[in-house]
């Protein structure tokens, strides 16, 4: 099929233009036409949602909702920054545990794994994990296999999470948000960590990053990030290892162009436990009986997962003068797996026994995406303009080899007894998969005396396509061409004591991921692609900031609808896109000092959540009104601690949090619930220069305190996820 025709050299224009001229340099004040005076930067780049100073939990600036450096008391869209003291202090071991004290979000829609990052937000998920941005880039992962990316959490400076939709600005997006992680990057001072991790589960990591300026007027900075570990699991048998690096080199041509060229390698031997367990055993009883969390219900003779990943990319900055300046973020991502796993899939009727079956993959991606974008800053009489404008492209292919296998031997749950079998294994099909996306958008933030107003549009065309060759249910194809158009408005009033009421609209889109898989004859299917899902969101809200401070009090009121939801109306035997979702909440967040010693976190949202079209479950009933899995409609969450400052206790640092989770329903039909929980996490900090080992620094995190036994969602009634047990980490970092 004819694709859009981008020329490359089109693309790279903007770096051609930069090198050749004489952005400014990290650390500088810019002069803003808005009269909007810009913190200090601590992070290297004006982009990748970095700029703004972070003291403690607590940021004052975002890019993630506009592409330029804005207050998030003037944001008209909410947005929630995890600093890297939070990450260190919370002991997260992955992005996604970095945000479980964040309001709106469910961390944990998989439970206890730790091999991808999964995130749903506001009540909308499609079980992928296609939110994830890094350095303003999307992970460009692919929703329908298993070759998505993985971010060390220990590679990451901060997390800044935008909710609701953002095609505007992003292209094709999940409509809940988006989380973008911002990478370590270098700045102009020598810097040496390093540090070592022991914990439960035989959990072992050591870590560092290492920072020089290369040159006497320090124009020239390197960065090198790089962590290894190896972890037993609660499950048995089940281990994960990771073996990762991330160079980073930034160079200061002039005051005004900068370059940074970015790096990660990753290789993940061991990919940790990635399964699930029928409810009747975990959210109820089996016969008067609980299947053990410690319980592997795969067989490790084919239990694999082995992932390569590796990233390359670049931001380049240029400032032509006080009012035009051009940027241009650039990033090619590689990943290639090879998986095998036997699951289960509910019980053998009549018995005790799990039936079980086998799924295997060979998997390669291959991805690159480039954003320019060119940044006006002027005034039209009284009226001071922010304009960004911006073309971007990504591409991405993915291979993938399917084998499947049956007649596996069923296992007993509860005493691991396994019974005869004769296994039947196969292959299903090749396929390959390819999508092309352009967009062109422009945004204008408009300042008026205490007025803000934002104005964004963008205009998308995606090309997707699929094969599949070697195929048992018959080769298949396909293509789609995708035009899309996105808007977003929002309009905020800062006042002067330090409210900012605000209301905003925005839309997104994202391509299917359920394709139209009609049976056109037993075993034979016809395979088409679904037009994509949309978002929209309607928004209010109110930020305050009390004057001096840097406390941050939000609360958000929000209408989301995705819609064209991948749906098989009653009585047809193929999907249409009809399904819809609508989600209504409100959300509240404080970060804020009551008294200098202290950080406080908290927290809550209220969510109401339903299939508000038709949606058609696996049972064949059709599901309106009913509540997705994984969403429940009380959320809340509190984290404080407390650093002495003198006395004998002068450097200990304590911390202590709780996070609750309300009822969730197991399955779509929303005949089974799921109970709540409460889960206790603490940390204990000392600083050992106190005691003569000056740089050396103890912590102790101590997650699920009271070992709660929980069940963090399920998929189906036969696929539940248990939580985290109680583990602890000791972390012993050295600062030189």
């Amino acid at each position: 099929m004819p694709r859009t025709a981008i020329p490359f050299s089109l693309l790279l224009l903007p770096l051609s233009i930069s090198l050749a001229l004489p952005v400014m340099a990290a650390g500088e004040p810019a002069e803003a036409s808005t009269g909007i005076e810009l913190q200090p930067t601590y992070i290297r780049g004006s982009l990748g949602n970095a700029l703004g100073e972070t003291e403690g939990y607590r940021a004052t600036h975002s890019s993630v909702a506009t592409k330029t450096s804005m207050p998030l008391l003037e944001t008209s869209q909410s947005v929630s920054v995890v600093t890297r003291k939070q990450m260190d202090d919370q002991g997260a071991q992955s992005v996604a545990l970095a945000l479980r004290y964040t309001p709106g979000l469910m961390s944990s829609p998989y439970g206890a794994t730790s091999r991808y990052d999964y995130v749903a937000m506001r009540g909308i998920t499609d079980g992928s994990v296609d939110n994830l941005y890094l350095d303003g880039q999307k992970l460009l992962g692919d929703s329908a296999t298993y070759s998505t990316l993985q971010v060390d959490p220990y590679f990451v400076e901060r997390i800044d999470i935008l909710k609701g939709p953002s095609s505007v600005l992003y292209g094709r997006s999940l409509p809940g948000g988006l989380v973008a992680m911002t990478s370590k990057k270098p700045g102009y001072d020598t810097h040496r960590q390093l540090q070592l991790s022991y914990g439960s589960h035989d959990y072992k990591q050591a870590a560092f990053d290492i920072g020089v300026p290369l040159d006497e007027g320090r124009r020239v900075n390197y960065r090198l990030v790089g962590v290894v570990r190896d972890a037993a699991s609660q499950v048995d048998d089940i281990k994960s290892e990771r073996f990762a690096l991330m160079p980073s080199l930034a160079i200061d041509f002039t005051q005004d162009t900068r370059l940074t060229l970015l790096a990660m390698l990753q290789h993940d031997p061991e990919g940790g436990y990635h399964g699930g367990l029928p409810a009747q055993g975990t959210v109820t009883s089996h016969n008067g009986r609980r299947i053990s969390r410690s319980f592997f219900e795969g067989d490790e003779d084919y239990e694999k997962f082995e992932r390569h990943q590796y990233m390359l990319g670049y931001q380049l900055e240029h400032r032509f003068n006080d009012v035009v300046s051009a940027r241009q973020n650039f990033q090619y991502l590689d990943s290639t797996v090879d998986s095998g796993q036997v699951y289960q899939y509910g019980y053998v009727p009549g018995t005790d026994n799990l039936d079980r079956y086998y799924t295997g993959a060979d998997e390669a991606l291959h991805a690159w995406s480039v954003d320019n974008q060119l940044q006006f800053e002027f005034a039209t009489g009284e009226l001071s303009h922010t304009l960004v404008t911006g073309l971007d492209y990504q591409r991405r292919k993915t291979k993938v080899a399917y084998d499947a296998g049956y007649g596996l031997a069923p296992i007993d749950p509860f005493t691991g007894a396994e019974g005869a079998a004769t296994p039947v294994f196969y292959h299903q099909y090749d396929e390959a998969r390819f999508l092309e996306q352009t967009g062109l958008y422009v945004q204008d933030l408009i300042s008026l005396g205490n007025w803000r107003l934002s104005l964004g549009a963008r205009q998308d065309w995606v090309d997707m396509d699929f094969e599949q060759t070697r195929s048992m249910y018959g080769n298949q194809a396909d293509d789609a061409r995708i035009d899309q158009f996105s808007g977003r408005i929002g309009l905020l009033y800062a006042f002067d004591n330090g409210l900012s009421p605000y209301a905003s609209f925005s839309q997104s889109f994202n391509p299917n991921a359920t394709g139209a898989y009609n049976e056109t004859a037993p075993g034979v299917f016809d395979i088409s692609l679904l037009d994509p899902t949309e978002g929209e969101q309607t928004e209010v809200g109110l930020k305050f900031q009390p004057p001096g401070t840097q406390d941050l009090y939000t609360i958000a009121l929000f209408d989301l609808t995705q819609s064209n939801l991948a749906n098989k109306d009653s009585g047809e035997s193929f999907y249409r896109a009809v399904g819809e979702i609508s989600s209504r909440g409100v959300e509240l967040e404080a970060r804020f000092k009551p008294i200098e010693p202290v950080n406080v976190l908290a927290s809550y949202t209220w969510m109401d959540v339903e299939y508000s079209k038709d949606f058609t479950g696996t049972a064949g009933v059709n599901n309106r009104g009913n509540t997705p899995n994984a969403v429940a409609k009380n959320m809340a969450s509190l984290w404080a601690d407390y650093s002495f400052t003198s006395g004998p206790l002068a450097s200990l640092q304590l911390g202590a949090g709780v996070r609750y989770f309300g009822k969730s329903w197991a399955d779509a039909e929303n005949t089974l619930r799921i109970p709540s929980y409460t889960l206790f996490d603490a940390s204990v900090g000392y600083d050992l220069s106190q005691l003569g080992a000056s740089g050396l620094g103890l912590r102790v995190n101590l997650n699920n305190l009271t070992d709660e036994t929980y069940v963090a969602a399920c998929n189906s009634l036969s696929q539940c996820y248990y939580g985290d047990e109680r583990n602890v980490m000791a972390t012993l970092t050295y600062d030189f």
